[in-house]
């Protein structure tokens, strides 16, 4: 039976989401629409936002609806620089770091492209970890210059954990607000807007059980920014457009649920977690674990092998039914190292040979064992593959 251990690309939706799902999606009716169906779905859509408010830790009205997570990532940095631009024209350094997801990473390099932006990045060190001590001088320095600051709170490929109350803290000496990338974080550490001190923070549901194709950017009720979108002025003016109740209301209940299991979850995952990288360690004692000592996310273990490719493992791997990846699944099939080991110090050679493992809901102890079963055969064959090439 196959194994599927690539989660953080996406996960499968859960069984009493799908059932309201599909049970949303019969309903008919515009929600913004006046008469009583409309005013039904309505009430759907205001359900969920208050429920997910609940499981993010912030006022209802301060939940926007979109897409997903990309979509939230360029709304939320195209419109806080834009709408910092127009409050001050001095404000035009974005800052932020080179392990950032595309969806971050493209938009803020586009408007040092096309709006004259000016791009500062973070250090990391050889585990990913933010250099906060540059960041606290950088801001002294030239924090009235700054539009805004954007930093996941948990990197995708690796798994480290980001100090988010730290780095809101720094940016909060000049003025600048944050933004946050938490769609790796949220529904796996406990995540609290309100408490965080960010001024917006995308997420999406198909990473915490959802469906694809819904997400949302959590902002401040004070804060402003300009809209990517112009037409019916729904979502606060952020974001026209007719909502999607049904999306909605599956993402608020998988993160419901998500949020709910937490802390049981993570004993789960830290238990798996070291069952998986002990293995590894027992048939690659050359492995290194990529984030090292740092901070990070049980679910996701992200490994270098020196001497393989990573297309050759993930292949062998998935012939032998188990599915893994290397990194973000966007970047998938694009033949370069990882932009994020890169930018953590590594040579092309170890960001060629990576593999990253992460677990989910309804991974068990039969699946972490069908990987380490396949792996030694396909660790062997992609290292002689490796061997050969040179």
């Amino acid at each position: 039976m196959p194994v599927y251990l690539d989660h953080a690309a996406t996960t499968p939706m859960r069984e009493e989401v799908l059932v309201a799902y599909l049970e949303h999606l019969r309903a008919v009716g515009n929600p913004s629409s006046v008469h009583r169906f409309g005013q039904d779905v309505r009430n759907v859509l205001e359900a969920a936002r208050e429920s997910l408010a609940s499981s993010i830790g912030c006022n209802r009205s301060e939940v926007i609806f979109t897409s997903g997570g990309t979509e939230s990532d360029n709304l939320a940095v195209k419109g806080l620089y834009w709408q910092r631009r127009v409050e001050d024209a001095n404000r035009k350094i974005i800052v932020t770091a080179a392990t950032e997801h595309h969806g971050v990473l493209d938009p803020i390099f586009w408007l040092e492209q096309h709006q004259g932006a000016e791009v500062a990045l973070i250090p990391v060190d050889r585990n990913g970890v933010f250099d906060l001590g540059w960041l606290q001088q950088f801001v002294e320095q030239r924090g009235q210059e700054i539009a805004l600051i954007s930093l996941m709170w948990v990197n995708n490929e690796t798994g480290v954990i980001a100090n988010i109350e730290k780095i809101t803290q720094i940016a909060g000496l000049a003025g600048i607000p944050v933004h946050s990338d938490a769609v790796a974080a949220f529904g796996h550490i406990p995540v609290n807007f309100a408490e965080s001190g960010l001024a917006a923070m995308s997420v999406t549901a198909h990473k915490v059980g959802g469906p694809v194709g819904v997400g949302a950017l959590v902002v401040g009720r004070q804060v402003k920014l300009v809209s990517l979108t112009h037409g019916g002025g729904q979502e606060r003016g952020m974001r026209s457009g007719t909502m999607d109740a049904a999306g909605a209301s599956a993402f608020a209940l998988a993160a419901q649920i998500s949020v709910s299991e937490l802390p049981a979850r993570q004993s789960k995952m830290a238990a798996l977690s070291q069952q998986l990288i002990s293995g590894v360690y027992g048939i690659a004692p050359d492995a290194v674990f990529s984030r090292g000592e740092a901070l990070g996310l049980a679910e996701t273990v992200h490994f270098a092998f020196d001497g393989c490719s990573s297309d050759s493992l993930i292949f062998l791997l998935d012939a032998a039914g188990v599915s893994v990846s290397a990194g973000s699944a966007c970047t998938a099939g694009v033949n370069r190292p990882s932009h994020v080991l890169l930018a953590m110090g590594r040579t092309e050679a170890e960001a060629n040979g990576v593999l990253r493992i992460t677990l989910g809901h309804n991974t068990s102890e039969s699946c972490v064992a069908a990987f380490l079963s396949a792996f030694p055969q396909a660790y062997a064959a992609a290292k002689k593959a490796g061997l050969a090439s040179k």
